[in-house]
């Protein structure tokens, strides 16, 4: 039986909460120029997951490992057996390797090789990930300035400013594991009706 994506996803997720106990699975994240088969939020740490199946070839992995390697803590490649003997060869060093079989009639994963810190993520990348409502809160949280008139990114440098790498590695995830679905579209178009309004009531600039 080849094995493809639809039938490696859910169990996978379960086992990753098995080994790492409480944990976010957030699917199809965008990710740079790519799209993150999953991001799993962990306490302090995001991990890109990418999924490869029987059926998948590396034609974007190259692209995919460039984009994953500037976002997250670390990173898993969850592989099936027909890539296991070489999914080494296209990966760094650093990369995580679950092998997945089917065995007996059920799935089964085994982890070829532990993922290691990944020293290319990039913490602005990382905060780049969240919504601008989400932003505000961390904001709040830390008693700063609202800068509601500014922009998505002048916000997340005075954040930056603000938090050490350690404090934005826990909000980063704090927040991913409070992000509500059913809100954020509310919000974000609360967000930009209020901005509209502040622009519109801002006087036209004299002539000289």
């Amino acid at each position: 039986m080849t094995l493809l994506d639809k039938d490696i996803r859910e169990p996978l997720f379960d086992w990753l909460e098995e080994k790492y106990g409480r944990i976010r699975i957030l699917e199809e994240k965008e990710t740079g120029r790519s799209r993150a088969d999953a991001v799993m939020v962990t306490e302090n740490s995001l991990y890109g997951i990418e999924i490869k199946s029987d059926a998948d070839s590396y034609a974007r992995l190259k692209r995919q490992v460039r984009d994953y390697s500037r976002f997250y803590d670390y990173c898993y490649i969850a592989v099936g057996s027909t890539h296991a003997m070489h999914v080494a060869e296209h990966v760094p060093y650093w990369w995580g390797i679950i092998s997945v079989e089917l065995y007996q009639n059920k799935i089964d994963f085994y982890l070829v090789r532990p993922p290691e810190r990944n020293e290319e993520c990039s913490i602005e990348n990382k905060l780049s990930l969240l919504w601008r409502p989400e932003l505000a809160v961390i904001q709040e949280r830390f008693g700063m300035h609202a800068y509601k008139e500014k922009s998505k990114a002048f916000v997340q440098e005075k954040i930056l400013q603000t938090l050490d790498r350690g404090e934005l590695d826990s909000e980063i995830s704090r927040t991913l594991f409070e992000r509500d679905y059913t809100q954020i579209s509310r919000q974000i178009n609360e967000y930009r009706r209020t901005k509209g309004k502040r622009a519109r009531r801002k006087p036209p600039k004299r002539r000289k």
